[in-house]
């Protein structure tokens, strides 16, 4: 009875992890009002502004995108995997990935996420060249380059351990 009570406190215990997601969602609102802001800025500078500044705010938006799609991989995977499962067929517009994402899949879109943020500040940074010094630039490097190498790494060590084998990811 004992093992029982411990048990059902202990799958509860999940439940936890909720207001994590919805702390995140409320990050996803916070970046929304700094894209807002970027649109806003970008719309009223655009004429006036020269080609590379142009990219650069495009990088810029691209990045936030990018962030705010990462949150949302976070958000739905991870509450379906360590939390709750939602009932997609509620949802005539659910995308069909997340269902389907396990723990291994997750941890790799999210190092994905992150390689790709990183291109886009290195890309950032190499448009900007003049005004980025050696020192950070060799940091920006060094850290995608990281991120990079962790990325395969974990791949490979997934594949090597069987983990989502006959999975889709």
């Amino acid at each position: 009875m004992i093992e029982r009570l411990l048990e059902k406190f202990l799958f509860a215990s999940r439940w936890l992890l909720a207001p994590f997601y919805v702390a995140l969602v409320f990050g996803l609102v916070g970046l929304f009002v700094k894209v807002v802001q970027e649109t806003w800025h970008f719309a009223t500078h655009v004429v006036a502004s020269g080609e590379s500044d142009v990219i650069l705010a495009i990088l810029g938006l691209i990045d936030l995108t990018l962030t705010g799609s990462l949150i949302i991989i976070v958000v739905f995977s991870g509450y379906e995997n360590f939390v709750s499962k939602i009932e997609a067929a509620e949802h005539s517009d659910w995308p069909e990935w997340m269902s389907k994402i396990d723990f291994t899949g997750l941890k790799l879109k999210l190092l994905s996420s992150i390689v790709a943020i990183s291109a886009v500040q290195l890309l950032r940074a190499f448009m900007n060249v003049k005004n980025v010094s050696d020192r950070d630039l060799m940091w920006y490097v060094g850290l995608h380059l990281v991120f990079v190498v962790s990325g395969l790494l974990m791949a490979l060590t997934d594949k090597l351990s069987g983990e989502g084998h006959g999975k889709d990811h």
